[in-house]
């Protein structure tokens, strides 16, 4: 498998023009994928109108307060990406996570935490749809693209997993991981992010997509800690019609079809602080991924 990082080692992907620019938008691209745990640029103040900057962690996962911290990238520095900010299937079509994000017209003012449906067009994931939250950017990616967060993605330019865990055997730094075999290399708390790309994502090499803005879910503002001052006005997350049992509302939580008994059905939240459902899973077992957010996983 060969991917592009956040930045590029090789001939740039051709990206295709917006049909509309911005917000409130749609268009067609491609992707790529990285993984630097480099504080996230939307991770600092002032980028953008929200409740609060994306939330970062210290190397022992612990929330970091002060957002002035210094990125993990930079000498000295203590801030880092957070283990949770990978891609998680939600059911057999649809699946969340987080990307670095650059697009046609706008500026971090409206890129930060602003959530996209990336509905795959070629490759093995095609007709599948991925929600992701903005929670990087950057100039050194290409006009209108979504640069995938996903451990094992490759490092590009700057290897702050290395710092953040001790070592990081994340393969290639310019396409990371090429087997899901190579994601046992990585630290535990994020090979499940890493076998996403070899599962869900059926090992999907730049696929196209179509592309628009939609309000972002709960269970991904709940691992990002930001959430846009305007995304009420945004439309709800299309889920694709093969998605077997869970139906994802406008605010993004779950609801019909899927729990049944007082149990939370697979893939579905089942833990978190301020969390009133089931925590009991019907199938499978719920597994923490912070203290706002646990699912009912495999």
């Amino acid at each position: 498998m060969v991917s592009f990082s956040k930045v590029l080692a090789a001939a740039p992907l051709t990206f295709l023009a917006l049909t509309t620019s911005v917000y409130g938008a749609s268009g067609t691209a491609s992707d790529s994928t990285f993984r630097d745990c480099c504080k996230p640029s939307c991770a600092w103040s002032g980028k953008a109108a929200v409740s609060s900057p994306v939330r970062t962690c210290d190397k022992n996962q612990n929330t970091i307060t002060n957002l002035n911290a210094v990125s993990g990238c930079t000498s000295g520095g203590t801030s880092y990406t957070c283990a949770d900010n990978a891609p998680w299937a939600v059911s057999d079509s649809l699946a969340y996570g987080f990307a670095a994000v650059h697009i046609s017209g706008g500026t971090e003012s409206s890129w930060c935490c602003q959530c996209y449906q990336l509905t795959f067009t070629s490759g093995p994931a095609s007709g599948k749809s991925l929600v992701v939250q903005a929670t990087n950017t950057g100039g050194d990616l290409n006009t209108n693209q979504f640069d995938l967060l996903i451990p094992g993605g490759g490092v590009g330019i700057f290897n702050g997993c290395a710092n953040q865990y001790g070592s990081w055997n994340g393969g290639a730094q310019y396409g990371g991981v090429s087997s899901k075999s190579q994601c046992a290399n990585l630290p535990s708390i994020v090979q499940a992010g890493c076998n996403f790309r070899f599962d869900w994502f059926a090992g999907s090499d730049n696929p196209t997509v179509k592309w628009t803005t939609v309000k972002c879910p709960s269970e991904i503002t709940a691992k990002s800690g930001c959430i846009r001052n305007d995304q009420n006005s945004q439309p709800a997350v299309s889920v694709p019609a093969s998605s077997p049992t869970t139906t994802t509302t406008s605010s993004g939580g779950s609801s019909g079809g899927g729990s049944s008994g007082g149990t939370a059905a697979l893939y579905e939240q089942c833990g978190g602080v301020g969390f009133s459902g089931p925590t009991v899973c019907a199938s499978g077992t719920c597994k923490v991924s912070n203290e706002f957010y646990s699912q009912c996983l495999p």
